[in-house]
């Protein structure tokens, strides 16, 4: 019994083996070490997006709106500029550009509408959803396209940050 126990164990060695080859791949170390690029984007962006848009409601009046997105946009710039170079020298390419067809309609599906709703008006300018509060801006999210591209190919998403970091 135990000499057929050994046999079975010794021919199942090479499929094992060839089991865990297929799993095998050459830039786990690479991932593990430095993270998934997407991932960590959406993290900085979270991050920006929730620090930049904290400010805005006391800057703005809702007459205002658009100097309060341009605003945004200004503020958010260098952290895009560096998001997009700061994997360069690891093989990865970010770009990020402002969505504002998603931003029209994650207002349209996202912002309370109807004569209950607590707040004013949603409004979608230049890929930042701002909403109208008590007369004050207040940043919603902010729509964009993310695509990153490594040695290993492309990938592209498209998120709508909100501004409570969510």
């Amino acid at each position: 019994m135990l000499v057929a126990a050994a046999l079975v164990a010794v021919a199942l060695a090479p499929v094992v083996l060839a089991y865990l080859q297929l799993g095998y791949h050459d830039d786990v170390r690479a991932t593990a070490e430095y993270g998934d690029p997407t991932a960590e984007t959406l993290r900085v962006l979270d991050r920006a997006v929730a620090t930049t848009s904290s400010d805005v409601p006391g800057d703005y009046s809702w007459a205002r709106r658009t100097v309060a997105v341009t605003s945004v946009r200004d503020e958010l710039r260098p952290t895009l500029a560096r998001l997009r170079t700061d994997r360069i020298e690891r093989g990865t390419v970010t770009a990020i550009a402002y969505n504002a067809s998603v931003a029209t309609a994650w207002a349209d599906a996202s912002c309370p509408s109807g004569p209950d709703r607590q707040f004013g008006d949603c409004v979608a300018d230049r890929g930042v959803v701002v909403q109208n509060r008590t007369d004050r801006t207040h940043v919603l999210g902010v729509a964009v396209d993310v695509t990153t591209t490594t040695e290993r190919g492309e990938t592209t998403i498209t998120v709508v940050v909100d501004s409570m970091g969510h």
